[in-house]
């Protein structure tokens, strides 16, 4: 996708969901591998110590290889849980391999909810977040929700880059010409897709 300046934020969103839906289970998982690729030797991931990733769902790429490799070097992986109250906010949570999960009310397995596993985002040091749509000068277009958003909204009023480095993760064909990014938008660090890295340009 190229030109999407005559398209809404929704349609927008319509139209790419539709694209990562329509990949096939082979496609999927020769995506996660390619991402994989991409990413598990990079600076930004092997230094990382406590990492959030997400769970797969609607089509979104798979990090699961990424949990696995993390997990194999000893890394602390998290997973976002929604709060029961506010309803539009959610927390990190640490994140084991065969762990017992639910489904939130969006359908999505989540851990268990246990406060004493649950770690501060301004902790973390690298959140690997899904979306829908993504640019190469960090803009992201998510669901719609804002979890994300509101939960990093406290980086705009910081006037130097601290934790976590921010990375969408992607399947190529969510790759857009540029997103018109709304005042409460969080830009990303950059992107990772399956076939590279598009790093913000600052």
């Amino acid at each position: 996708m190229t030109d999407t300046a005559p398209l809404t934020r929704p349609q927008l969103r319509r139209l790419l969901r539709d694209a990562r839906r329509a990949l096939t289970p082979a496609q999927q998982r020769q995506a996660a591998v390619g991402l994989y690729r991409q990413l598990a030797q990079h600076p930004l991931f092997r230094r990382a110590r406590h990492i959030a990733l997400y769970l797969p769902n609607d089509g979104e790429i798979d990090p699961y290889l990424l949990v696995r490799e993390a997990q194999r070097r000893g890394k602390h992986t998290y997973l976002p849980v929604l709060k029961a109250w506010p309803r539009t906010s959610m927390v990190f949570q640490r994140f084991e391999q065969g762990e017992q999960l639910r489904r939130n009310r969006f359908r999505i397995p989540e851990p268990v909810i246990n406060r004493k596993r649950q770690r501060s985002i301004r902790a973390l040091d690298l959140i690997l977040l899904p979306l829908v749509g993504f640019d190469e000068a960090g803009g992201r277009l998510g669901m719609g929700g804002g979890f994300y958003d509101r939960s990093l909204a406290y980086q705009a009023r910081r006037k130097t880059w601290m934790k976590p480095s921010l990375l969408g993760l992607a399947h190529e064909c969510q790759k857009v010409e540029r997103l018109v990014q709304a005042s409460w938008d969080v830009p990303l660090q950059g992107t990772v897709s399956d076939r590279g890295w598009y790093l913000a340009r600052k």
